[in-house]
C-alpha cells in the first residue's frame, strides 16, 4: 500500500483575471458552473486530512474569484491542514486579506510575472496588475503573514533574476521560487517563444548560487530550472503518487497537474468515490507509481529512485510515449529528439499567443 500523500493541491477554479502565455492548466477549462461547491470541498479537505495530507494548497486559476474563499480556508483550518494560498494577487484587497488570514489562512505564494508594470503587464496581459500585485504585498506584510514569492521565469524575463530576487526581498517575502517555465498545457503554445537560451540558464544558475549564499538565513531560494536544459530529469512529483495529489475544480483526482495529457488514463472524481480509495486503489495513481513499470535504461539505472524516470507528461509531449524515459536524460535515446527540438525552435521570435478564458 501507498504511503499516505503529505499535499493536496486544490484547484478551486479554472477561472483567471490574467492571459499568461505561460499557463499550465489544460487547454480545455473547467467551466464555473462545474466548479464543486464549497460544502463538497469541505468534505473533501476532511477526507484528504484523513488520509494523511498535512498540506492544502488552494490554487487555480485565480482562487479569488472564488467568493466562498474565506469559507473553504476555514474549512480547511477546521480539518486541520496547513492552508497556502497561491494566488495572482488579482481580486484580493486588505480586507479580504484579513478575513482570510480571520479564518486560518497561514501562508501566501503570490506570483509576479516581471520586475516592472511594463513587462509584467504585458506578460500577464492586464493592465494594472502588478500595481496591483505591490498593493496587496504591501498588505501582507501589513498583516504579518508568510510571504512566498512565485517568479515564473522564461526568455523574456530571466535576464531579470537578479532584479526578482532583489524585490523579494523589498517584499519582505520569505521565500522566493525561481521557477522557469515548465511546458505543459497552454504553455506548449508558446514553447518556442520562451524558451530560455543556454547561456541564460547558465547566468540563471550563478546568480542564483551567489544569492543563495549571499541571502542565508534571511531568504529561501528555490530555483527550478528549465527542464530542457539539464542533463537529467528531475522527479515528477517526487516519484508519481508518492507524496501529493490534484483535485481539479469539477472533483477529478489527479497524479500531477498535467496528467490529463497522457491517453489511456482513467481519472476518478472524488464526489463520487472516496479519496483514500482513489489514492491507493487508483489505476491512474497505480500506472507510474514505484519503479516497476519503468522500461531501460530507467529499470537498471542508479538514479531510477532518485527521479523515478522523470516526467510521464514530459515524455508524452516531445515522444508521444508516456512510459519512455523523460526525454531531458542524457542517458536515452530520446535525448537526440529534445536536442532536435531545441535546435528547431532556438531564437524563435513572435507574439505570445495569450490565453483568454
Amino acid at each position: 500500500m501507498a504511503d499516505p500523500p503529505l499535499a493536496l493541491l486544490a484547484e478551486l477554479t479554472h477561472r483567471c483575471p490574467l492571459a499568461c502565455p505561460y499557463c499550465s492548466n489544460p487547454t480545455e477549462l473547467v467551466a464555473k458552473g462545474a466548479e464543486l461547491d464549497t460544502a463538497t470541498w469541505a468534505r473533501l479537505f476532511r477526507e484528504a486530512a484523513d488520509l494523511g495530507v498535512l498540506q492544502l494548497h488552494l490554487s487555480g486559476g485565480e482562487p479569488a474569484a472564488r467568493h466562498d474563499l474565506a469559507d473553504l480556508v476555514r474549512a480547511a483550518r477546521e480539518a486541520g491542514l496547513y492552508t497556502n494560498l497561491i494566488t495572482s494577487g488579482i481580486g484580493l484587497t486588505g480586507a479580504r486579506l484579513a478575513a482570510l488570514e480571520a479564518a486560518g489562512l497561514d501562508h501566501v505564494q503570490l506570483s509576479v510575472q516581471g520586475v516592472t508594470a511594463e513587462v509584467s503587464d504585458r506578460i500577464g496581459g492586464y493592465r494594472g496588475g502588478f500595481e496591483r500585485k505591490m498593493q496587496v504585498a504591501a498588505e501582507i506584510a501589513r498583516l504579518g503573514l508568510p510571504l512566498t514569492l512565485n517568479a515564473v521565469m522564461h526568455r523574456d524575463n530571466l535576464d531579470d533574476l537578479p532584479a526578482t530576487i532583489d524585490l523579494a526581498e523589498r517584499l519582505g517575502a520569505r521565500r522566493i521560487e525561481v521557477a522557469c517555465v515548465q511546458f505543459q498545457g497552454w504553455a506548449l503554445v508558446n514553447r518556442a517563444r520562451l524558451q530560455p537560451t543556454p547561456a541564460q540558464v547558465e547566468r540563471a544558475k550563478a546568480v542564483v548560487r551567489a544569492a543563495q549564499e549571499r541571502l542565508r538565513g534571511r531568504l529561501v531560494i528555490d530555483f527550478v530550472p528549465p527542464d530542457y536544459h539539464s542533463d537529467y530529469p528531475k522527479p515528477c512529483m517526487n516519484g508519481w503518487g508518492s507524496t501529493g495529489l490534484n483535485i481539479a475544480p469539477d472533483g477529478t483526482v489527479l497524479p500531477c497537474h498535467a496528467a490529463q495529457t497522457i491517453p489511456g488514463l482513467s481519472f476518478e472524481n472524488a464526489t463520487v468515490t472516496p479519496l483514500a480509495r482513489i489514492w491507493h486503489e487508483g489505476a491512474a495513481f497505480n500506472a507510474f507509481r514505484g519503479t516497476g513499470w519503468m522500461p531501460e535504461p530507467c529499470r537498471s539505472c542508479a538514479r531510477r529512485e532518485i527521479d523515478f524516470g522523470g516526467c510521464r507528461c514530459q515524455a508524452m509531449a516531445i515522444l508521444g510515449d508516456a512510459r519512455a524515459p523523460d526525454p531531458v536524460c542524457r542517458k536515452t535515446q530520446g535525448r537526440a529528439a529534445l536536442d532536435a527540438l531545441l535546435a528547431a525552435e532556438a531564437g524563435h521570435e513572435g507574439a505570445f499567443v495569450y490565453r483568454r478564458a
